[in-house]
């Protein structure tokens, strides 16, 4: 017996910063990737080398706007006060050819401004304005479920609401 295939698609979605909708503002958004940072450890009576996780890279997002949009940018030009961003996507589930269903994807993340772009203005041509963020929280909600949680300043990383560094903090008294 075959298995039912489910296909999940999103295609569009609104971004938010400090609550405030920015519908039509933005043309693309690039949500942070979180990706470990792994140590080599080599040793006698092992036959072969291993990386074990360490850690996790820093976090960046970008986000490019379709043009000039003071009360947006206003919030963005303070490099030493974060904001609150949030990304909110329909996904449509897909099972055989037909949508059978469409939940929210929510991504939401703390980030500060890392650049402010004056853009480049050409003749017939909107301005696109390239934002670059350092992210230092992120969370990401999948039809109600809490698919991941990363805290840089609290150390704090959960995935499918478990808490993976509860033992290091404990540990280390943090």
């Amino acid at each position: 017996m075959a298995s039912k295939i489910a296909i999940n698609r999103v295609t569009n979605a609104n971004i938010y910063l400090d609550g405030a909708s920015m519908l039509g503002k933005a043309e693309e958004l690039t949500l942070p990737e979180l990706k470990s940072k792994m140590s080599p450890h080599k040793a006698l009576g092992i036959v072969g080398d291993i990386e074990t996780f360490s850690g996790f890279e820093k976090l960046e997002a970008k986000i490019k706007l379709t043009s000039y949009y003071s009360d947006v940018l206003v919030k963005l030009a303070n490099p030493f006060k974060p904001v609150q961003l949030q990304a909110r996507a329909s996904m449509q589930v897909l099972e055989q050819g037909g949508v059978t269903r469409e939940v929210p994807v929510v991504t939401l993340f703390t980030a500060t401004c890392k650049n402010y772009p004056l853009g480049v203005q050409k003749q017939h041509d909107n301005v696109e304005l390239e934002l670059q963020f350092n992210v230092n929280y992120c969370k990401q909600i999948i039809d109600g479920q809490d698919v991941l949680e990363y805290d840089v300043m609290a150390n704090i990383y959960k995935v499918n609401g478990v808490d993976l560094l509860a033992q290091y903090r404990a540990n280390t008294g943090a």
